[in-house]
């Protein structure tokens, strides 16, 4: 009896240890990494990081700055009426992509990868000029080092970090070497992993998005000449285009082109109408000086609607009063086709950089063109962009035509009103560059309460009073309160 249970146990158990060998072989997924480089990294924090960003424009900076406003809107609140809630989102969504921009810069110090580090340096620029713009001061010395057990980071000024950012981008762009590939590859923004010819012409891509950075945050520190040497860093850079070159084509702008592939979608791509288009209308203001000059990228960015017999692009009020609901489809909202539109991911652009220099050369800067040009190469930039086509004589007609005989001010109103539709779907820099110079001039809406000022930051996440309280406390005092009408030390 014991035998006939046992042999065919021996048997069944032998069968199973034979069904194992070669089980580890078997179940390797060939296409996940063995190991963790700055490649397998890179691509992934490229795809998600601009996803934010694009969305808080969507979602915060267009309705802030008049672009966009709510169909309805009952409740009294609402950005158009000035009102600016606790910042959770991208706190978080930041401190998460900084850690992962960390582990790209320590691993790629192991291996030795130059360019791999200098791109971190980038990108860690740029996040945290984003975080301290949005909330002034902010952890950033401290941050990300809970893995040496820091979990309360002290807060630091926003002067220390700006100076540590145009350091760590100077470092970046001595970095850059353009005789290498990015050994692991990975890179989604410029594709610069292989070297053709002796060169990479990505590299060389990538510093001129690092100085071109430098230009735009440099500019921002205007008020601040004497605290930093704001004057001597931009006339350093312009000086010299082969050591620290800008953008000087469309080819050059930093943007995350969406291959449309899995997992790398534009991330609206399967927003529903109700969500993307039916909820949200352009401005008058925004839509109204697009139709006085006839702007050829209303094609892109907007729905037509009918009125009588004509297709018009047609605007709703910004801050409008809480009785007020606008019928849906009745006014122009957003294109169905920036839904999947692959060039969406903007970061950086050269319409961006022209502005920059055409408010350079205002100052007196020596920039290789007058106000004038720049000006004009901005708006065509934006176009080339945007893939419009600009009518003849669209540059010199009223509304545009650069006014060399104005005064300084209204030349400025004239450079950063053509800005400000250039940073079309760029994070938050319209708002930024609102705070910095006051324009454009935004009319205020008659729902808007009285005692609702126009907010110059983002108070702090709420939860940080339990997480980090005395962190909070001391940035809190230091920044004269935690409202969102405290100006930034660079805005003061």
């Amino acid at each position: 009896m014991f035998k006939k249970i046992y042999i065919p146990f021996l048997i069944f158990f032998a069968f199973l240890l034979s069904c194992t060998d070669g089980f580890e072989k078997l179940n390797t997924d060939p296409n996940r990494p063995t190991e963790i480089t700055p490649g397998v990294m890179l691509g992934q924090l490229q795809y998600q990081i601009v996803n934010s960003t694009i969305n808080a424009s969507r979602n915060f900076t267009h309705e802030l700055m008049q672009v966009d406003a709510p169909r309805a809107s009952a409740g009294g609140g609402g950005l158009h009426r000035y009102l600016v809630n606790p910042g959770a989102g991208v706190w978080s969504n930041f401190y998460t992509y900084l850690n992962d921009i960390q582990d790209i810069y320590t691993i790629s110090e192991k291996l030795g990868e130059n360019n791999y580090k200098a791109i971190a340096l980038v990108y860690k620029s740029w996040s945290y000029s984003i975080l301290t713009d949005l909330y002034g001061d902010v952890p950033y010395f401290e941050a990300t080092k809970a893995l040496e057990g820091n979990f309360k980071p002290s807060f630091d000024k926003q002067k220390d970090i700006y100076i540590q950012i145009l350091k760590d981008l100077e470092t970046a762009n001595n970095l850059f070497d353009e005789t290498k590939a990015l050994t692991y590859a990975g890179d989604m923004l410029y594709n610069a992993n292989a070297v053709s010819s002796g060169k990479n012409p990505g590299i060389l891509k990538w510093k001129k998005f690092c100085n071109s950075l430098r230009l735009r945050l440099l500019l921002r520190l205007s008020k601040k000449e004497g605290e930093i040497n704001v004057k001597d860093q931009i006339t350093a850079i312009l000086a010299d285009p082969a050591k620290n070159p800008v953008f000087t084509a469309n080819t050059d702008e930093a943007i995350f082109r969406y291959p449309g592939t899995f997992p790398f979608y534009n991330p609206f791509y399967n927003a529903r109408q109700v969500d993307w288009r039916d909820g949200n209308y352009y401005t008058k203001f925004y839509i109204d000086k697009m139709n006085l000059i006839n702007d050829p990228r209303r094609a892109a960015w907007a729905t037509q609607v009918k009125s009588g017999t004509e297709n018009i692009y047609k605007g709703i009020e910004s801050g409008y009063a809480s009785t007020l609901e606008y019928a849906v489809g009745s006014n122009s909202s957003y294109a169905d086709a920036l839904k999947t539109l692959p060039q969406l991911g903007v970061m950086m652009t050269l319409a961006e950089v022209e502005f920059i220099k055409a408010e350079l050369a205002l100052k007196g800067y020596t920039t290789g063109s007058t106000s004038e040009k720049h000006y004009e190469s901005g708006i065509t930039a934006s176009m080339i962009q945007w893939g419009v086509t600009m009518p003849a004589g669209f540059l010199k007609q009223a509304g545009v035509v650069f006014d060399v005989n104005s005064a300084a001010d209204k030349q400025l109103e004239q450079i950063i009103l053509q800005k400000y539709y250039a940073y079309f779907f760029v994070d938050y820099q319209s708002w930024f560059e609102k705070r910095r110079t006051g324009f454009p001039v935004l009319p205020r809406g008659a729902g808007i309460p009285a005692e609702n000022k126009f907010p110059y930051r983002v108070p702090y996440p709420t939860y940080l009073q339990s997480l980090n309280p005395q962190a909070l406390a001391g940035a809190v005092a230091s920044m004269g309160g935690d409202n969102s009408d405290i100006r930034v030390w660079w805005d003061k």
